[in-house]
C-alpha cells in the first residue's frame, strides 16, 4: 500500500532538506538505519549525507483515492531520499 509521507531532514547551517512523495511502506522501512547520500544539494561544499531514522517521516494520508491523483498528476516535490539511496 503506497503512504504519502513528508521527508524533513535538519542539514544544521547548511540548511533543511524536505519533500513530499508516495512511497510503499516497506520501501522506507528499508532505509530507515542506512546512510544515504544527497551529494552537494545545498550548495558548493554542503556534501548532505544522513543516517535514515523513523523520525525523519511523517506519514501524511493513506487515502488511496487521494494518493492515485498525487501520483497522477505528478504532485512530489522536494527531496525523496529514496532517489538518493544506492545499495551497495
Amino acid at each position: 500500500m503506497r503512504i504519502c509521507y513528508r521527508f524533513t531532514l535538519d542539514c544544521a547551517r547548511f540548511g533543511t532538506l524536505t519533500g513530499v512523495f508516495t512511497a510503499e511502506e516497506n520501501d522506507i522501512q528499508s532505509i530507515i538505519g542506512e546512510n544515504v547520500y544527497f551529494g552537494e544539494v545545498l550548495g558548493k561544499h554542503s556534501e548532505v549525507s544522513a543516517l535514515m531514522e523513523p523520525d525523519m517521516f511523517t506519514k501524511l494520508t493513506d487515502d488511496q483515492d487521494f494518493i492515485a491523483k498525487f501520483d497522477e498528476f505528478g504532485l512530489e516535490s522536494g527531496y525523496n531520499p529514496l532517489d538518493y539511496y544506492e545499495e551497495d
